[in-house]
């Protein structure tokens, strides 16, 4: 039974509006500068703190969730908010409106970039933000280091992914490395203790819950939905090519099922993809879509919208946009309802081990790649050392890094 209090926050949250819920993470998503940790926090400060439409419980339990499925944090949690508060039309509006802002934003961007790019200044001030991209995607593999290489068979795989990605490289590499990775995951930690995360936060693993209540097609049109997103992109349809609109949305919507571990982990597969293999951008306007991608308050994907842009316009940017946040926003209100199952099974969590390794080697490689599209020299050299000292040592948020880079890129070259 409802405690009195729990009552009355129920009871609010039912009388939300739509078009409220709608401006609240409107204005989330044009203020949350500093990555999906920043974003996430303040939804947690508006929606338990002030309006208290949710219990700290039950945002933890959207966060966990959020954490080991695939897709942005961030937009994830947000689409599992607005599940709990008004259902899948609420899933939707929030995500949706979250993201609306740094969409609009970078759509903005990447008309100016196409329009200027050739200018001398702009071709200077992209020569900084590339080693300034190259920095923020190492560090970002240093900071994961701590939770994702616990042991020697977790550094060993980080390296071998690494090693293999430069010498080899491909999409279906990459693939094979992320599902590999998870197959010597449940093979060698099936006996292992709890992992750190698990003892940090006194939990215990818990066996695999009962079956999630709902009906029949409420679990067969998400999951058919998703199995045709993954499907297309695995196999691709004959004749795709001719309709760039279809082959966007396939290829995003399928890579977006993918991501594990936040929007780093997924530079090197949208890499392979976009600039080796359908050669839609070049090595230096990805890392310029990386880098638009970092001033905007939105998460890392949002890069998506650069290159569908570059694809095939305003019509290419909504489609890149919609496949790479749709997808996993949509798995992750599917799965709320089995989210004991998913957070509790040690069998889960001994795949995403080693798969975790894994992708630092990935994101390892990403960088070097990025990195070799730079002309290095003194300059270069500075900004990337700069870049690093900034967010190492000082803790300066990559919204300020990123235009400084460019800044410097202008005086120094």
């Amino acid at each position: 039974m409802l405690a009195q209090g729990d009552k009355i926050r129920v009871r609010e949250a039912e009388e939300v509006g739509l078009l409220f819920l709608a401006w609240t993470f409107l204005r989330i998503g044009a203020t949350a500068f500093g990555g999906f940790m920043a974003l996430v926090s303040v939804v947690q400060t508006i929606v338990v703190d002030r309006k208290k439409w949710l219990r700290t419980e039950e945002m933890l339990d959207g966060v966990s969730l959020a954490t080991i499925l695939p897709g942005p944090v961030a937009i994830n949690v947000v689409a599992y908010v607005g599940y709990k508060l008004r259902g899948g039309l609420g899933a939707l509006v929030c995500a949706t409106a979250v993201v609306l802002p740094s969409f609009l934003l970078l759509v903005a961007f990447t008309i100016a970039y196409l329009e200027w790019g050739e200018i001398p200044v702009v071709d200077k001030a992209l020569m900084g933000f590339i080693p300034a991209v190259a920095a923020i995607i190492l560090n970002a593999a240093w900071g994961m280091r701590i939770k994702a290489l616990g042991g020697w068979l977790e550094i060993v795989l980080a390296i071998l992914a690494c090693f293999l990605m430069i010498l080899v490289g491909g999409f279906y590499l990459t693939l094979g490395i992320v599902l590999g990775a998870g197959g010597i995951g449940l093979l060698a930690f099936r006996r292992a203790s709890p992992s750190a995360q698990d003892r940090d936060s006194g939990r215990e693993p818990l066996p695999d819950a009962p079956g999630p209540p709902g009906s029949l097609l409420s679990w067969l049109i998400p999951s058919a939905l998703l199995t045709l997103f993954l499907g297309l992109f695995v196999i691709r349809p004959p004749g795709i090519e001719a309709s760039p609109p279809a082959e966007l949305f396939v290829t995003f919507s399928g890579m977006s099922l993918m991501l594990f571990g936040g929007g780093f982990v997924f530079i090197p597969l949208i890499q392979e993809i976009v600039v080796d293999g359908l050669h839609w951008v070049s090595q230096a306007e990805f890392a310029s879509a990386i880098a638009l991608g970092q001033i905007t308050p939105g998460p890392i994907l949002i890069s998506a919208t650069f290159i569908g842009y570059k694809v095939y316009g305003l019509l290419g940017a909504f489609l890149a946009t919609f496949g790479i946040f749709f997808p996993p926003a949509l798995l992750m209100v599917t799965a709320s309802r089995a989210l004991d199952r998913i957070n509790h099974s040690q069998l889960i969590q001994n795949a995403l081990r080693g798969i975790r390794a894994a992708v630092v080697g990935l994101i390892v490689a990403a960088a070097i790649v990025v990195g070799q599209s730079a002309a290095w020299d003194w300059a270069t050299l500075v900004i990337f050392l700069s870049t690093l000292v900034g967010l190492i040592r000082f803790k300066i948020d990559v919204a300020w890094l990123i235009p400084a880079a460019g800044l410097l890129g202008v005086l120094l070259h």
